[in-house]
């Protein structure tokens, strides 16, 4: 176990945005790598996409409420039930606890090579943050802004003691969550205030709504990493434990935050979608978010184990996780917004059609990108920015290939 953990750490001491020992030239081995981080990522990129589709096709209330758009026969409503219990918020979970690894990552690299870690770290947000603002433009429900506003925090809180960590972290995480009763009691029976988080063609949000609504992103986002970064401490997220201790991680997770999240669904359903619990019935899905978080990370690990397809093309999805973010979003405005959304009436089984092709797409690209280059063209422009040079692109042939090459 511990020669794992020393070659474990020197692995993720290397890149965050690969978590790779850095080879000299090309793509590095399987064996290099820590793929769980790669699994985790890439699963959790390819499950946002079913919420973040609702906003390019639907109205924006589809994503809170399954009954205010694109439902018209049962398959609509199981798809859009499932949706909200076993993926809303918790597949952004994960992605935001690999973001708050990264962050660390990065850190212990930069130190290692004697660089300013801070400012080097500040400029790395700050460039994100810039990307996260053209991305605004195309799709409102951008995530990068708000990644690289807490990632300074994450920089500053990073040294804390593990389980504090832990702990204030899932304190940010649920604080939405427990003030949301107090924030329905303000609404109206008409729901006035939720407007176009609830209703179709509704109105912007009224401040009260809008101010919870960002501080429960908010601080969602940033718990969340600061209990990745604790995972990371306590050499979880790595897949450093045992089969028996991720097991049983899995079965306690998913049991446990599915059984939570499902009291908000029953709630929802038997008020038929009424504005009177719109914000209480959401509040076992936060509590069910990090027990369900945990749960599929557990079991992606174990998955990750395992021998059989389509896992490399998962790890290399994950790989790209920033150029396949924005592809996701230039994709779905492009053919569900601009191209269709004017002349199609979008069911949530139509987009559950289209986020299968998408899903095919990226698993196919994300390998036939990476077997040529190093990086996904997102990740390399940000590695550019952040180094402020060139970086190495192309994968260069073995060895063996190139003298190969050279006598032919």
């Amino acid at each position: 176990m511990q020669a794992d953990r020393s070659s474990s750490m020197m692995a993720l001491m290397n890149d965050p945005e690969t978590a790779t020992l850095e080879p000299s030239r090309g793509p590095v081995s399987a064996a290099e790598r820590i793929t769980s981080l790669d699994a985790i990522r890439g699963i959790a990129l390819l499950g946002i996409l079913p919420m973040n589709a609702l906003y390019f096709a639907l109205e924006p209330a589809a994503y809170f409420n399954v009954a205010a758009d694109g439902v018209e026969q049962p398959l609509d409503w199981v798809i859009g039930v499932l949706t909200m219990l076993f993926i809303d918020q918790k597949m952004m979970a994960l992605f935001s606890l690999l973001f708050g690894v990264g962050v660390v990552v990065f850190v212990d690299r930069a130190a290692a090579k004697g660089r300013r870690v801070v400012w080097l770290s500040l400029w790395r947000f700050a460039l994100l943050f810039l990307i996260g603002l053209a991305h605004t433009e195309l799709f409102s429900g951008d995530v990068l802004v708000l990644y690289a506003l807490c990632a300074p925090v994450v920089l500053l809180l990073r040294r804390l003691p593990a389980r504090l960590l832990f702990v204030l972290g899932a304190v940010l995480a649920l604080a939405g969550t427990a003030a949301a009763p107090f924030v329905q009691s303000t609404i109206g029976a008409n729901g006035a205030g939720l407007n176009e988080l609830w209703f179709s063609g509704g109105e912007p949000l009224s401040g009260t709504i809008e101010t919870w609504f960002f501080a429960d992103a908010s601080g969602r986002a940033l718990g969340l990493m600061l209990i990745g970064v604790a995972l990371f401490r306590f050499g979880i997220v790595q897949g450093e434990r045992t089969d028996e201790y991720y097991g049983r991680l899995a079965r306690w997770g998913i049991g446990v935050g599915t059984a939570i999240t499902a009291i908000g669904m029953a709630v929802q359903i038997s008020a038929d979608w009424s504005p009177d619990v719109a914000l209480v019935g959401r509040v076992p899905t936060g509590l069910g978010t990090i027990p369900m978080a945990l749960g599929y990370m557990a079991l992606i690990i174990l998955w990750n184990r395992r021998t059989g397809p389509h896992r490399e093309r998962v790890r290399n999805v994950g790989r790209m996780a920033l150029s396949n973010y924005l592809a996701q979003s230039i994709l779905g405005v492009a053919m569900l917004t601009w191209w269709l959304g004017d002349t199609v009436e979008f069911t949530r089984t139509m987009i559950a059609a289209w986020i299968l092709g998408v899903w095919a797409l990226q698993l196919w690209w994300s390998t036939w990108w990476l077997t040529r280059l190093r990086y996904g063209p997102f990740e390399w422009a940000w590695r550019c920015g952040t180094y402020r040079s060139i970086q190495p692109l192309r994968c260069q042939p073995p060895p063996e290939t190139a003298r190969r090459s050279l006598a032919g």
